[in-house]
């Protein structure tokens, strides 16, 4: 399905410019992407593992949708997983980002991709006069859907920058007339810091971790351009998207719903996706959570007159005495200050040895500043049980390459280096 899809396409548009790699300076029209995949040899391993962030991706994938192999895309230095062969219909695995816990593979069908593209392609306005400019990791499930199967289900051509680096999309950007540009929010602010988003992007997108509404509010003010926030996931693809042409004002704010897709809330809260670009399964180990078109995320949400907004994970939420803690709550409040570059909250065990929590902040600034400042500014914002009671200091936060940072093992780390519990 897949393979005759991408055929089409290419007969459609056989002579336009379809891959631009800027490491090799090298070009292919959708007609040379044809004739390569043509005259690879059909007869490939049961699996295919697409690795990097070269052409070769995009031929590895061609190769296999025409050979009728599973796609299973990883990261640079990543190992194949060792899982048996997903039974048919199954013609794809992404690998979850383990924000959550241990990675899992999620086993889509050839429809479930087309439908996370179509609605991805109808819901941002992706065209293809306004090429993608490939930054992201297409072995995430973000790059995946939002730079490879655009380009391969819906003719939007794709150029491939050789690094993310500021600099490097600045002058990237500025051989083409128009772009589509899609981040995660620690590219957007390294983008923004250095200057480097080019007058020819004219489709900002960031997905991958909340977008702060601080430097959202930037790049509109610097460059006139409204980065949309994008939520999904990689069991069922997109969920919701910022439409609105204004910088956001509430951090919690992640857009309506994609086009073809519904939700609903758990009576826990946690949000439900309702697609056909829903994953078949966990493979090789199925759960109730996903199953039969439909994903039970452990993003606790509301949905006000279409609008969702997200209040944190189920698994995140901090013990205060009895009260529940979304780290989220107290993360908006501390970016707003003008010192915070970025901050993760994260409970850790209270000193007096029960079952309840402290609050810790992680935080990196702009300039010293201490504890005491801080917490009298959430104050006067948040109730005072919600205040961190510990700080730790970080000079800045490595995001992995799907832009995340990981809760988990921050607060993990924390506590290993800790003298004493209720200590820094």
């Amino acid at each position: 399905m897949l393979y005759e899809r991408w055929c089409a396409v290419a007969r459609e548009r056989r002579e336009e410019t379809a891959l631009t790699d800027l490491a090799s300076d090298r070009r292919w029209t959708f007609e040379e992407l044809a004739r390569l995949t043509e005259v690879a040899d059909a007869a490939a391993p049961p699996v295919i593992f697409p690795q990097g962030h070269g052409p070769e991706f995009v031929f590895a994938v061609l190769r296999a949708w025409r050979a009728h192999a599973v796609v299973c895309p990883l990261e640079p230095g990543q190992a194949p997983p060792p899982v048996p062969l997903p039974p048919p219909p199954c013609v794809h695995l992404k690998t979850t980002s383990a924000t959550t816990g241990a990675p899992r593979l999620v086993a889509f069908t050839g429809p479930q991709l087309a439908a996370d593209a179509n609605n991805i392609v109808a819901t941002m306005g992706l065209r293809p006069e306004w090429p993608n400019l490939g930054v992201i990791s297409m072995a995430h499930s973000y790059g995946f859907s939002n730079l490879v199967l655009p380009l391969l289900l819906h003719g939007i051509p794709l150029v491939l920058t050789p690094s993310s680096l500021p600099e490097v999309v600045r002058r990237a950007a500025e051989g083409f007339p128009a772009l589509t540009l899609a981040g995660v929010p620690a590219l957007w602010r390294a983008w923004q810091e250095a200057r480097a988003i080019a007058p020819s992007v004219r489709l900002a997108i960031s997905a991958g971790a909340p977008l702060p509404v601080k430097l959202e509010q930037a790049v509109f003010e610097a460059r006139g351009l409204k980065v949309h926030n994008f939520y999904g996931s990689t069991e069922c693809g997109g969920i919701a998207y910022d439409r609105s042409l204004q910088p956001s004002k509430d951090e919690a704010r992640v857009g309506t719903p994609m086009e073809d897709v519904s939700l609903s809330l758990t009576d826990e809260g946690c949000l439900c996706v309702h697609s056909r670009a829903v994953g078949e399964t966990y493979w090789p180990e199925p759960a109730e959570t996903l199953r039969a078109g439909r994903f039970q995320t452990s993003d606790l949400a509301e949905i006000n007159n279409g609008v969702v907004s997200l209040r944190g994970r189920a698994s995140d939420l901090i013990n205060v005495a009895g009260r529940k803690l979304s780290p989220e709550t107290v993360e908006v409040a501390l970016r707003t200050h003008p010192l915070v570059c970025e901050c993760v909250v994260f409970g850790v065990p209270s000193a007096e040895g029960d079952r309840a929590e402290v609050v810790a902040a992680a935080v990196a600034t702009r300039e010293p500043v201490s504890g005491e400042t801080l917490r009298q500014f959430l104050l006067a914002r948040l109730p005072a049980w919600q205040v961190p009671r510990v700080w730790h200091w970080v000079d800045s936060f490595a995001a992995n390459p799907r832009g995340k940072i990981s809760r988990a093992e921050l607060r993990q780390r924390f506590l290993q280096g800790r003298r004493a519990p209720g200590e820094p």
